[in-house]
């Protein structure tokens, strides 16, 4: 009988886990079908409008493995990455049978760097003479900025518009540690390296307050500045607007200028129309960004010369890392590769991250300072290139930054959590040890450090500092105390290293990709991208197990999400880390 339930529960579960292959697998088929129809050009009629609604994350690129979204209806979506908003914006703006654009945007998910790059695109558009009209039922603080470019701004009779200014806030963890008796053991350099404090404050030191109120005035600032340009209202009104939440209503964002008039979708539809002079009845003729295919001019050129964009986002580690990290291994082949290929004649080093493993930031350092021995290699940074992501960015030629990029936190820290108290008190778990030296248990997180412990690891960590800041300095052709002065784990925006000389430009890809060139005497070029997007089939398969839970985790946790990942990340971290302690979101 006990054979009998034992083989009916294994034909059971080997039931249950077949089902789930099948489905993970007919998902794939089905992803990589819709996928191949998505890459499909679409036939675009003459007076049509490029339809804009960006209602998802942006990622730096299109990533055809949508699997990893947060809905399974969003596993079908066309959803695009950075690199192709702006290159079908481009296009736009040179093709004739494209009149228009209707901006058409409530939320979507990106940092302040990711809209400045849309939105000078869009004031690129314009400067052809066509036109951009913006309406929605809800305008949040980013939409708001992009649709600030338009032509003629409109919403809803009864809509909101969210204009309230920008906050940041830090997650602290110390008192759920002191509850599961944990402590965390610090050991780090510079005095505004935050990244630590969650897990010894329940609150920000008044330097990591100071840094913080200093970019995020900064990023405001830009903010402010870039509207007040489109919308003709002086941002100190503005700053007042905002300051006192004066548009609390749709009639309130007339008065104060944010916005031209409200109007129904009727009355905006009618609008379009007299743009494109068409009759009370005739259909608006529109193609949405994601659909709008054409070819890029960088990729249809017959010229053998190439320019390479090495993608490099995430959190940084060793290894091969996945499609959200920066692994060492993966993009130093990567960097190895184009170096050594005569035909890329120039490299552009794409940045977004927030640092991480200082060992793995050293690795790629020491690709990027090779690879500038012999061609040009430029630096766009995205949102992020802080801590271990400036580490990598460091040697290159030069630095292109957003205004409100956020870099610097040139500092190194090291956690080692002692669990004693949680073994011992809450478990009930003790341990004894025999070693063949005293320090052949370094590192254990079964007691604390001893004093000569930390002073080892203080050392380690001082070295590690020491040579971040000399590379630094010999990459940016400055005193290594300057750059200690400047370091000690400060943030800043890219605004602020333009002035402290941490960036050469203010600018974006397309900026850093045109200097490239120049730089390497050629006019004429292709495009290449390194590394390789994961396949969607093979990497579905390949870590299913993974993909899945994310999912459920984002659904069931929500908001909460973001609290749960900066955990996880950080217990993840091993060794010594160059890394930020901030994520910028964007209500």
């Amino acid at each position: 009988m006990k054979s009998f339930f034992k083989s009916v529960l294994a034909t059971i579960v080997g039931i249950i886990l077949s089902f789930f292959v099948i489905v993970i697998i007919t998902f794939g088929i089905m992803g990589a079908w819709m996928s191949s129809l998505s890459d499909k050009t679409v036939e675009i009629s003459d007076n049509t409008v490029l339809h804009i609604s960006l209602n998802y994350p942006i990622e730096e690129r299109t990533n055809k493995n949508n699997f990893q979204s947060y809905s399974f209806s969003d596993m079908f979506s066309e959803n695009i990455g950075l690199n192709d908003i702006l290159s079908r914006i481009e296009s736009a703006k040179e093709d004739d049978k494209i009149k228009g654009i209707y901006l058409d945007m409530s939320m979507m998910g990106a940092s302040f760097a990711t809209l400045q790059e849309i939105r000078n695109a869009l004031i690129d558009f314009k400067s052809s003479g066509k036109f951009i009209l913006s309406y929605s039922e809800y305008y949040s603080q980013g939409t708001y900025y992009l649709a600030s470019t338009a032509d003629k701004v409109y919403l809803n009779p009864e809509g909101i518009i969210d204009f309230s200014g920008l906050s940041s806030q830090s997650v602290f963890f110390k008192h759920t540690l002191e509850k599961l008796g944990i402590e965390a053991q610090i050991i780090k350099v510079g005095t505004y390296k935050s990244a630590v404090e969650p897990f010894v404050l329940d609150k920000m030191s008044a330097a990591n307050r100071e840094q913080v109120s200093s970019f995020l005035g900064s990023i405001y600032s830009n903010y402010l500045d870039e509207i007040a340009a489109s919308r003709n209202v002086p941002a100190d009104s503005l700053f007042q607007i905002a300051n006192e939440l004066k548009v609390e209503t749709a009639e309130d964002a007339v008065n104060y200028g944010l916005v031209d008039a409200t109007k129904y979708k009727d009355e905006v539809l009618a609008e379009l129309r007299s743009y494109l002079d068409l009759d009370d009845d005739d259909k608006v003729k529109s193609v949405s960004i994601e659909k709008y295919v054409v070819n890029n001019p960088n990729q249809s050129s017959s010229s053998r010369d190439r320019i390479a964009v090495i993608y490099a986002v995430g959190n940084i580690v060793s290894g091969e890392g996945s499609d959200q990290q920066i692994g060492s291994e993966k993009i130093s082949r990567a960097i190895r590769t184009v170096r050594k290929d005569d035909k890329v004649k120039a490299v552009v080093l794409r940045v977004n991250s927030p640092g991480g493993s200082a060992l793995a930031s050293d690795v790629i350092w020491r690709e990027v300072k090779l690879t500038k021995e012999v061609k040009p290699i430029i630096v766009s940074m995205g949102d992020l290139a802080a801590s271990g992501g400036y580490y990598i960015s460091a040697a290159a030629d030069s630095i292109f930054a957003q205004p409100n990029t956020i870099t610097g936190s040139i500092g190194v820290f090291g956690i080692i959590p002692n669990m004693q108290g949680f073994f011992n008190d809450k478990l009930g778990i003790t341990f004894d040890v025999v070693k063949t030296g005293e320090f052949a248990d370094l590192g254990s997180i079964n007691r604390p450090l001893t004093a000569q412990e930390e002073a080892i690891i203080q050392r380690s960590v001082n070295k590690i500092y020491d040579t971040f800041t000399k590379k630094v300095a010999d990459g940016r052709d400055k005193s290594q105390s300057y750059i200690d002065s400047i370091g000690q784990g400060r943030v800043w925006t890219g605004s602020q290293a333009l002035e402290m000389g941490l960036v050469d430009k203010l600018g974006g890809i397309e900026d850093a990709i045109t200097a490239a060139a120049s730089k390497a005497n050629i006019e004429e070029y292709k495009i290449v991208t390194y590394p390789a997007i994961s396949d969607p089939f093979e990497a579905l398969l390949g870590n299913s197990k993974d993909r899945i839970s994310q999912w459920f985790l984002k659904k069931e946790l929500g908001v909460a999400y973001p609290v749960y990942q900066q955990s996880k990340e950080m217990l993840e971290q091993t060794g010594i880390q160059a890394r930020l302690p901030y994520t910028i979101t964007i209500k």
